[in-house]
């Protein structure tokens, strides 16, 4: 399966880097990110430098592969994105 704008890592795991304005843009994309993960219970594994976001999805439970709960999540930050930063680059 693929996710529009996802790769896989040479390691197996689900990456997507988001590029925002500010600092202030990218921790606020962050906070929404954290409600969804929440309430699918699936957290990402994330960094955040300045106006860059990037994040790594894969499941913990199972010697870090990549499920569909990474899958699930994926297209829920990508909806996120389109929704609230449509102009931001992908």
């Amino acid at each position: 399966m693929t996710i529009e704008h996802w790769n896989l890592t040479p390691d197996g795991k689900l990456k997507r880097v988001f590029t925002f304005s500010d600092f202030i843009q990218a921790f606020a994309f962050m906070t929404q990110i954290a409600m969804v993960s929440e309430k699918q219970q699936h957290h990402p594994h994330w960094e955040n430098i300045y106006h860059q976001v990037t994040i790594y999805l894969y499941t913990h439970d199972l010697e870090d592969a990549v499920t569909s709960k990474d899958y699930k999540l994926a297209l829920s930050i990508n909806e996120l994105y389109e929704k609230y930063y449509p102009t931001s680059s992908p």
